[in-house]
């Protein structure tokens, strides 16, 4: 398995993923609009078991996350947003969703590279995220193992009527550790 930097030409499976799992879904021009404003956001699973049966033959992807920053912040605060996550079912309960947020490339650090792009390049305070209250599974990743606090309920957030958790996730810890990580590299 492989997770990499969403690409434009990525676009129409990352849709399709979105189809078939989640009843929320987006026009190919908002996966575009996210791709091009904020490139260093979103990622995709892709399986490489799958062997190519023709140089041509699209990447399989299994997985993204799609992630932006808020254009126009209600509270003035500048924030990044998780606005959608999602796993094929063939591919469930393999972690891809959590190594998806986070993209840890350093071993036992949390450091999530989508996080960190947003502290170091938008200057982000924190992440928010939505997530349905019956997907007790999904709430278990973002609360449990990834650390975000709930920090309301959103009535009727879904289309469907559904309530949603409001989610937000400080990343002032972040921040924290680039500055000193700089310090360091100020005394070598």
């Amino acid at each position: 398995m492989d997770i990499r930097v969403l690409q434009p030409s990525d676009i129409p499976h990352v849709q399709s993923t979105n189809i078939t799992n989640l009843p929320e879904n987006y026009f190919l021009k908002y996966y575009l609009y996210h791709a091009l404003c904020w490139p260093q956001l979103s990622f995709v699973a892709v399986d490489t078991a799958r062997p190519q049966r023709t140089p041509y033959d699209p990447p399989k992807i299994v997985g993204y996350v799609l992630a932006k920053m808020e254009e126009e912040p209600v509270n003035g605060v500048q924030h990044g947003h998780i606005t959608s996550l999602s796993v094929m079912r063939t591919h469930r309960r393999l972690g891809l969703a959590e190594k998806l947020m986070r993209q840890s490339r350093m071993a036992n650090v949390w450091h999530g590279e989508i996080e960190r792009a947003m502290v170091e390049t938008f200057n982000a305070s924190y992440v928010s995220l939505h997530v349905r209250m019956s997907n007790i599974a999904a709430l278990r990743l973002y609360r449990d193992t990834l650390g975000f606090m709930v920090e309301k309920i959103e009535p009727k957030y879904y289309a469907d009527g559904e309530d949603a958790y409001s989610m937000k996730m400080d990343l002032g810890f972040i921040r924290e550790k680039a500055l000193d990580e700089d310090l360091d590299e100020g005394d070598e």
